[in-house]
Parts: structure tokens; C-alpha cells; sequence
């Protein structure tokens, strides 16, 4: 996306995402890089407006902590650091950095001391957002203190002069009072004219699809979810007849999905497949229990339909997929630790044939349904729940059999009904069930019950890139309980899932 931005170095935050996100609600584009970036791709860039250097769990002093080229500091653009950026600042350029007696980690007040470009509309006393446990002792000469805490002397440094600026605590977390009136500080400090608004990404989308795709014709992976529906409608603009839509029913939809789905897209004037898969998709995760291998073996088996497909069509060059940047960062960067291998990511194959296009990597999920609607999507696609690509197989822990996605289905079909019966559902984005894998005794009819155990998941989020459980009425929870365990034979108890992301993950696998 070729747009005036703000790049922001990587050095292991659980906040770098959010960073990005934070500037791009600020109409600027911005990515997330690694922060051995090579400096020659941006002294080179005209585009590049701004740098951030993200916080991070390392300490600059150690042998093998994550570095800086030091050229950054002269590419004559805005600079800033946040927490671990500000400390590698000034380890860099000659302050001094040291292992805090008192550490700061939460809610935490601070004194703005001067004036100051960063928190310039800010108020003397505020509330930020710490998680330190180093801290700067001494600053590079150039720079002047700006904010303290009452453990931390240099909370805010600042070379005006020089554009660098540093902060040791997390403007881009809700908790930091006046956190997105800083981030908006430093934007205006970048002189960014180019606006990052949905109307425009649409044609730059599609502009870029059409370069790259040319006279070759396009498989879109499509699951009816918002993600793949996007992509299918982006795709359906910007090549027309060059499309294939492709529906893969593995058997682990949710129940009737299939029958959804065609009629979702019975109007998308492209060619649209469906692809019976089920026998397949079971054999091969048979005696399967580990989620990284169901995950793995769900994305190859993805490509070998589609092999099988293409082969049948003219001129298939691409599989389209619609990866979005929540799917990037869970699979795993060099900064990143994986978290869990997405199909469509982790998954592939090492000898696909097909070129990839993920014309939604880069976005976060409520940036795709409002791409959605700039596409001019019907509402009841774009608000659609999220659904995983490897469907109820991470939703049934342990092995996977047909009678489990049976048993499952209409469980979940039923935590469906009753969430969306609830006028009060607590901002529920997410919800649906998980077969554990536990079992327990019951009394049914007087009779002894030995079945399974489910739990119900409701999550309340934007993006998917954090989430808190859904205070669910307990009205709602046992109507739920209820049904399931009168309606569904084989389960003998129903549990609620209270874990927020993180620390867990929105799904069990």
C-alpha cells in the first residue's frame, strides 16, 4: 500500500500490535517490522514518515539484548521510544541504564515537568500505563527530562532539535489517560499528509490485485466467513470472470453452514465450487490429538483439494486466503513467539504450487468489515461471528471423529440460539462450544449419565487481538445447560469459560 507511514521496530512487546493499531485509528498507516530492518530500504524509502521503537522483555545492558543500527537516529525523521525503545535510546546515544530496586508494572502516575512537543494538550498529573522493570538513570546529552514518577526520574525524555523523543511508559493502552492525544502528538510531528481511510485502501487493493494477477486466473479460498467473504467480494471487483470461488465442507462446520453459505453467495456473479470433503479431512486427522498437527494437517489437505480442483480449471496461478494480520502474528515472527500455527498460515505446505494473494494481511479484523463495507457487503456478511478455518477439529479436543463434529454441532447451534435470543448478551463477538474431551457422571431420568463434558466460550473484542469473557446472564447460561444436556445425547455436563485473552486464547486450540 503505497502511502506516506509510520514504521514501528519490533523488539517483543505484547503491545507492538497494538501500537500499529492505535496510529492507524488515527487515519496513518503504520507496520510492524523487525527490528533488524535493513537501514538501507529506509534511507531509501520516501514514504517512511516515522519510526517507534516498541517496548520489549530484554534489558539493553545484556550481552545478547536486542539492538539498533544506530543510522536510524540520523535518518533526519521523528523517533520515538516507548519503555524498552526509550532505554535502547539512550543506551545507545550515551545515557545509562540500570536494573530498578522498585519496579512499575500497572496503573501509575506521573508529573509532566515541561513543556513538551509529546504531551502538548496533556495535563500536568496523569495517569499512564507501566511495565518496567530497568530504568534510565542518566540521558544523552541533546536531551532534557519532560516527565518523572515517584520512582522513575526519567518517565519522558525529549531532543527536539533532533526529533527523538522517549517514554517509558504505554501511551498505547486505554489505561494511559491521555495515551492516543501523545501517539496523535507524535504523528503530527511526522507531518503525515497521506490519510489512511478505507475508501482509498479499496482502490489501492484493488489496483495492486490487478497488477499482480494480470491475464492468470485466481482460486479463493472461501469458508463464508468475514474474512474469505471479503476477500471474495475484493477479488470479485477487481477481476471478475478471473475468479473461482472454492467452499471446502470438511465436516467441521458449524451446523447447516454449508447451506448458509451457498446462499450467502448464490448473487456473487463469479464461479462458485463446492467442494465434499468430509471423508477426506477425517481420515486424515484420525487418531490425531495434538493442535499444532490437526492445524498442519488441515492446511495441507486444504491445498491438496485445491490441487485437485485447479487441475480441472485454466490458467489457476493464485490461491487467494483471507489472512488477516491476527493470523500473522499468533503463527509465529522472528520477534513473536508462536502461539498457534493458523491453517492458512503455519500450515501450508512447503511445495505449494500456487502464488499466494492475502490482500487483508495487514489488517486488523474490524478494519476488514469496514473494508466490507466500503465494498458494499450486506451487513448479515460482514457481522458475521469469526469462525476458525480448521473449523470444530480445535474446538474438540484430543482426536477428531465425524460423531464428535456431530455431537458438537448441535451443542453449538444451541449456545447460538440463546446468545442471539439474549437482548442483553454483554457485547458478545465471539461464542460458541468445546467439546473438552472430559467426561462426568450425571442422573438423567433417575438413570446414571456418563457423557461428555462442554464448555460454552462467549468473548467480548474488536480486533481478536485481545478479549474478555462475556458476563453472561445466568439465566441465559442455564436455558443454555439445560437444553444442551436434555437435547444433545452423550453430554452429561456444561461448563462456562471465564479466561481472557491473554492470557488465554480466544479458541482451546
Amino acid at each position: 500500500m503505497k502511502k506516506e507511514y509510520i514504521l514501528v521496530l519490533d523488539y517483543g512487546s505484547q503491545y507492538n500490535q497494538l501500537i500499529v493499531r492505535r496510529i492507524r485509528e488515527l487515519n496513518v498507516y503504520s507496520k510492524l517490522v523487525h527490528h533488524d530492518v535493513d537501514i538501507k530500504l529506509l534511507k531509501n524509502d520516501p514514504l517512511l514518515k516515522g519510526i517507534i521503537l516498541s517496548g520489549g522483555p530484554n534489558s539493553v545492558y545484556e550481552d545478547n539484548a536486542f539492538t539498533i543500527d544506530e543510522e536510524i537516529f540520523n535518518l533526519g525523521i521523528p523517533v520515538l521510544g516507548i519503555c524498552y525503545g526509550m532505554q535502547l535510546i539512550c543506551h545507545k546515544l550515551g545515557g545509562k541504564v540500570i536494573p530498578g530496586t522498585i519496579k512499575e508494572f500497572g496503573k501509575t502516575d506521573i508529573e509532566v515537568e515541561t513543556d513538551s512537543m509529546l504531551f502538548n494538550g496533556t495535563i500536568q498529573h496523569q495517569l499512564t500505563w507501566m511495565s518496567h522493570t530497568d530504568k534510565v538513570v542518566s540521558i544523552p546529552e541533546g536531551f532534557k527530562k519532560i516527565a518523572f514518577s515517584l520512582n522513575t526520574e526519567y518517565v519522558g525524555i525529549e531532543n527536539d532539535e533532533k526529533m527523538m523523543y522517549g517514554i517509558q511508559f504505554h501511551p498505547e493502552v486505554t489505561h494511559t489517560e491521555y495515551g492516543m492525544k501523545i501517539i496523535q502528538n507524535f504523528i503530527d510531528k511526522c507531518a503525515i499528509e497521506d490519510k489512511w481511510e478505507m475508501a482509498n485502501i479499496v482502490d489501492d487493493l484493488i489496483v495492486n490485485i490487478r497488477d499482480e494477477v494480470n491475464d492468470d486466473h485466481v482460486l479463493c479460498a472461501l469458508s463464508g466467513g468475514v474474512d474469505s467473504s471479503v476477500v471474495a467480494y475484493l477479488l470479485a471487483k477487481a477481476i471478475g470472470s478471473k475468479l473461482t470461488c472454492v467452499f471446502v465442507d470438511h465436516g467441521l462446520l458449524r451446523k447447516d453452514e454449508a447451506k448458509q453459505v451457498i446462499e450467502l453467495f448464490k448473487d456473487l456473479d463469479v464461479e462458485f465450487i463446492l467442494a465434499e470433503e468430509s471423508n477426506l479431512f477425517f481420515k486424515k486427522l484420525r487418531g490425531v490429538c495434538d493442535p499444532e498437527r490437526k492445524r498442519k494437517i488441515i492446511g495441507a489437505t486444504f491445498i491438496e483439494v485445491f490441487d485437485n480442483i485447479s487441475s480441472k480449471l485454466d490458467n489457476i496461478k493464485y490461491l487467494a486466503q483471507g489472512t488477516i494480520y491476527a493470523d500473522v502474528i499468533e503463527s509465529g515472527t522472528k520477534t513473536a513467539q508462536t502461539i498457534k500455527s493458523h491453517h492458512n498460515v503455519g500450515g501450508l505446505p512447503a511445495n505449494m504450487q500456487f502464488k499466494l494473494i492475502e490482500p487483508l494481511r495487514e489488517l486488523f479484523k474490524d478494519e476488514v468489515r469496514n473494508l466490507g463495507r466500503a465494498l458494499g457487503m450486506p451487513e448479515h456478511i460482514i457481522n458475521r461471528q469469526p469462525f476458525p478455518g480448521p473449523g470444530l477439529a480445535i474446538r474438540i479436543l484430543n482426536d477428531v471423529t465425524n460423531e464428535k463434529a456431530m455431537l458438537l454441532q448441535d451443542v453449538d447451534a444451541i449456545v447460538r440460539e440463546e446468545i442471539e435470543r439474549d437482548e442483553n448478551n454483554h457485547g458478545a463477538w465471539q461464542y460458541f462450544a468445546v467439546l473438552t474431551g472430559a467426561k462426568s457422571v450425571g442422573v438423567i431420568g433417575d438413570m446414571r449419565n456418563y457423557g461428555e463434558v462442554v464448555a460454552i466460550r462467549a468473548v467480548s473484542s474488536i480486533d481478536g487481538m485481545s478479549a474478555d469473557f462475556c458476563r453472561i446472564d445466568y439465566d441465559t447460561l442455564a436455558n443454555m445447560a439445560t437444553r444442551i444436556i436434555n437435547e444433545v445425547p452423550g453430554v452429561a455436563r456444561v461448563v462456562y469459560d471465564i479466561t481472557s485473552k491473554p492470557p488465554g486464547t480466544i479458541e482451546w486450540e
